[in-house]
């Protein structure tokens, strides 16, 4: 991988495991929106960023050398070898398949805060909706983000969102999860739950402190643990993954999401189910797996 600076923007040759599509639309995140052929514009950190990809070279528009350095390089993991991930997780036939459909998939690291809402937000909806009601929720309380003479909005704090009633979040439009944000919102705001205490808990610790936040249940929980602590132990089941996983490691018959949960645990250990979780996420989406 060789990255280099040209005229403001960032270029990163020869990247690997990396596709814009496959990383934006695999539903880890919700602020990213299609702006051209390969190219996405999004807004992460408190910064707005425009990035599109030809091939191996992967080119952030309008970023500084330090921006790079200290937000993106980590925000999209640029860091791992996922295809040394890829590669142990193929061991599986099944696995090879899917990270092989999903190869450019990257677990981005994203904002505690922000996904906790996002993931409440979630829960008993679909992404275009998702989408409009954080987008929404931003617009109204996010500090503004000039950006290729654009304006973009920033996530709102826990602190800005405990102050309100919930009455103030009509305007958003979440129906029942407007007590469940604000609900969150004062727990972070107030110290009750933290980034560096729930870094400090094991994976199991975390998972149920996150759940005494109200709207916080087991998958959305784990949707948290993966993509707003990084915790790849953390395998989210959902609709698509309970099938999926029925369809391929269990014959078709149905089980209980416990029993999908432990097979998962024992099966891709505590270093990959959450990849494991995505790319199998991805195929089953994608190829409309089970959805008969």
């Amino acid at each position: 991988m060789e990255i280099t600076s040209k005229n403001s923007d960032i270029i990163i040759r020869n990247v690997r495991d990396f596709d814009t599509a496959h990383i934006f639309d695999c539903g880890q995140c919700f602020r990213w929106n299609r702006t051209g052929d390969n190219e996405y514009t999004g807004v992460a950190a408190g910064r707005a960023l425009t990035i599109s990809q030809n091939g191996n070279e992967i080119t952030l528009r309008d970023v500084s050398e330090r921006d790079f350095r200290d937000i993106w390089y980590n925000y999209f993991d640029l860091g791992t070898d996922y295809g040394a991930v890829k590669a142990r997780l193929s061991r599986d036939d099944i696995m090879r398949l899917a990270a092989g459909y999903g190869g450019g998939i990257r677990i981005l690291n994203q904002d505690l805060w922000e996904t906790v809402v996002s993931f409440i937000i979630s829960a008993s909806n679909n992404i275009p909706r998702i989408k409009g009601i954080i987008e929404r929720l931003c617009c109204a309380y996010g500090d503004e983000i000039v950006y290729r003479g654009k304006i973009y909005r920033s996530f709102p704090s826990a602190k800005r969102l405990s102050c309100l009633e919930r009455g103030d979040l009509d305007v958003i439009r979440a129906g029942f999860r407007d007590k469940y944000i604000i609900d969150a919102a004062k727990k972070f705001a107030d110290g009750v739950l933290s980034e560096d205490a729930l870094n400090a808990m094991t994976t199991a610790e975390a998972k149920k402190a996150l759940m005494t936040v109200s709207g916080i249940g087991n998958k959305v929980a784990d949707c948290i643990l993966l993509f707003g602590l990084h915790r790849t132990d953390a395998f989210p089941v959902d609709v698509w993954i309970k099938r999926i996983m029925e369809y391929c490691y269990f014959g078709g018959e149905k089980q209980p999401i416990e029993k999908i949960s432990r097979f998962a645990e024992e099966k891709f250990g505590a270093e990959l189910g959450g990849y494991a979780q995505q790319y199998l996420f991805f195929y089953a989406r994608e190829n409309k797996i089970g959805t008969d």
